[in-house]
Order: C-alpha cells, then structure tokens, then sequence
C-alpha cells in the first residue's frame, strides 16, 4: 500500500447543476433543481433545503417553493464531462474514472515536482478555469480515505488526510459515511448502538460477520480500519455501453415503453458506432412503481452495432417480461450492450450484404452527426416526450 497520501479523489460538486449554473449566470445562487418528475440534480441552495437525489420534484417544490426546475441537457452535461476529464488526463496519467464527474488520480509520480496539496489546488483552479465548474478534491493514502475526504470537504473544497491522522480523522464520522452502508445497514447498525466508524472498528471481524453477513461484514471491518489496498488503475474500455429513461408514474400502455425503448436503442448504437465498439449481449433494465428492479439479457452469436438488431433483440426482451409490467407498472426502462469489443472486427453474417441495414445505419449516422440528433426521427417517436434520458454508467 502506498506509505503517502498521493491519492486524490475529484468530484465535480453537483454536476448537472453546477453546468447549468454555469451556462445561464441568472441562476447562480439560486436554489437549481434538474430533472422532469424526478430530482436528478440539486444545487447547494437547493439541498440547504432538505432536498436530496432522487426525490420527486413535486416533493422537492414543497420543501423549495423558489428552486427553478431546469430540463436535463445530457449532451451538456456530457461535453462537460468530457472537458473535465481532459483536465485530469492532463495533471495525471493515472486516472481511474468512476463517473461522468468523478475520478481518482494518483499523483505519486509527480511528487518530486510538486506536493500533493499543490497539485490538488492547481486541479481546482483548472477545472474552474477551463470548464467553469467547481470542483471538490480529497487526498489521501487510500481511494476509500481519499473518496471520505473529498464528501467531507463538500461544496468546493480541498482537503488532505495525513496519514499519521487518518484514524483520528475517519473514527468520529456516522456510519453512513462507510462505502455499502446504505439505509437498510445503517438502520441496521443503529440497533446495536452503532453510530460511528470508530464504534464499527471496536467490533471483531467475526462478529460483523454474524450481524451483517460475510460480504458486508469483512467489508465494513476493512474500511473501519481504513484498510484498501486497492491502487488507482487507469481507465479502460467501459464494459458496456447503455441508456435509460424515466417514464413517470401515468399509467403507460406496452406501446408507450415499446416507443421509448426505440429511441434508447437508437441513441445507444449511435454511440457504439461513434466509439468504434460492437457488442453481443443485450440488457434490459426495468423499474416498477414499487421500486422493484428487474433485468433481462440475451447474447448474441457475433458482435454488432447495428440498430436493427439490437432492437429487435431488446423487444423480444421487453414482450418477456410483459407480466410484470402489467402487474406491478413500469417507471423506468434502459438498455445496455454489454461484451463489447472492437467495432472494425466484426465476423460478417451470412447473407454478406447484411441486408443492407448497414447502410442505412451508416447514412443516419452522417445526418445525425452534420444536422443533430433530431432531424430525422422514426415514425413511432413522432408526437412522443423522450422524457428523462441519462446515459447508464459503465460497468
């Protein structure tokens, strides 16, 4: 494990927020709230009022009677994104994404030039300079540490964790600040008294294990202590590419999901072929109004990017799990390609022309990309609300 704190943890402080503030100064210092029914997004004058991700904005109005609601701008949020990370490509090679607004960078090979702290300042000032969004940054010896750092540090702020201090530091903070210490363990813990991470680190291994079971209990053991010996890796090819969207909680009829589902599939071969990627394995990912998840997948025999047969696959999928839209309703459908590879390497399918879908691919493609993703739409779309679309994070 590294002996130094030379691991920094950025997190872009309300992403979707921030960008908007950013791109319409009349809403700077005004309490900003992003998304359709759903709160995808909060400012900080907003959260001061008790609002949180994901509540409905509804609810939200009611606790903020002044916030502005702002419709999500993906392709915005999305050019930010990338604009930050560019930043972070240019302090560090070592940068291990792990969102559209947040990494860990390693900064050790870099020590003899500079500190840490000074690093993490100048990270700061650029992302602020060049992409106009503030930005939290946490340093330590540990991306746990490091990550902990950067949430106590929040709006807008910098702060290093020395390791002579990271116990002293960490054991005085609620439970909730463990990574995998949700609602329910947390209300777990709170029933053997347990309201800090120092109280969590005077348990034995073997008694959080019988309280929590062996995952979360060695889990937990390990963080208490602040034991993570996990290096910072540099990013890699995602392991799919995915798109979901909320659909509200109005009745939906199949038709209305199965129109959704198009648009998502579009957008997500779109990408793939921009990326220069192909894939094999179609997910779909649904939502119920009782907040039940489930997720259906079928692998193909080769490789593709082609829309036509994406779609297809992800409707039988979508038709699968009919009974259990009709019974518990639907709020949310994504679709993910999964097992992705090489997009120039496909093993062509027989007949060889491919039936000239192809083509047509290749075609929109061009129109999409000289005149926007809007000039030219299917005709199940036509008269539809996309409604809420976020691109789903990478595996």
């Amino acid at each position: 494990m590294n002996g130094e704190a030379t691991i920094l943890h950025a997190d872009v402080d309300s992403f979707f927020a921030a960008v908007e503030q950013r791109d319409r100064p009349e809403l700077l210092g005004k309490p900003v709230l992003v998304g359709g029914w759903v709160v995808l997004a909060a400012s900080y004058e907003a959260k001061a009022h008790g609002v949180y991700t994901p509540m409905s904005v509804g609810a939200a109005r009611r606790l903020c009677p002044d916030a502005v609601v702002v419709e999500p701008r993906m392709s915005a949020y999305t050019e930010a994104s990338r604009d930050v990370y560019r930043v972070f490509d240019d302090t560090t090679p070592h940068v291990e994404g792990l969102s559209i607004d947040e990494a860990f960078l390693d900064v050790r090979c870099l020590r003899r030039t500079a500190a840490p702290r000074e690093i993490a300042a100048r990270l700061r000032a650029d992302v602020r300079e060049k992409v106009g969004l503030p930005i939290t940054v946490g340093i330590a010896r540990t991306k746990f540490l490091a990550k902990v750092a950067s949430g106590v540090a929040k709006p807008d702020g910098l702060l290093l964790v020395p390791p002579s201090k990271e116990l002293a530091f960490l054991h005085p903070l609620p439970v909730e600040r463990l990574w995998g210490v949700g609602a329910v363990t947390a209300r777990r813990l709170h029933e053997l008294g347990v309201t800090t991470v120092g109280e969590v680190a005077e348990f034995a291994e073997n008694d959080l294990v019988s309280v929590l079971g062996r995952a979360s209990g060695r889990h937990l053991y390990a963080l208490a202590r602040n034991h993570d010996p996990r290096p910072v890796r540099r990013r890699r090819h995602r392991g799919s590419i995915g798109a979901q969207s909320a659909l509200g909680r109005r009745p939906k009829s199949l038709e209305d999901v199965s129109a959704r589902l198009v648009g998502l599939v579009e957008r997500v071969t779109r990408r793939m072929r921009v990326a220069g990627r192909s894939g094999r394995t179609v997910v779909l990912r649904l939502r119920f109004d009782d907040f039940s998840r489930a997720t259906r997948s079928h692998t193909l025999l080769h490789p593709t990017a082609n829309t036509g047969v994406i779609l297809a696959t992800a409707t039988a999928l979508l038709e699968d799990a009919v009974p259990l839209i009709e019974e518990r309703g639907i709020t949310l459908v994504g679709v993910a390609v999964a097992n992705l590879g090489d997009g120039t390497a496909l093993q062509l399918a027989l007949p060889f022309d491919r039936r000239h879908s192809d083509a047509l691919d290749a075609a929109l493609d061009e129109v999409w990309q000289r005149f926007g993703s809007r000039a030219v739409t299917r005709a199940v779309l036509i008269g539809r609300r996309r409604g809420v679309e976020m691109p789903l994070l990478p595996d």
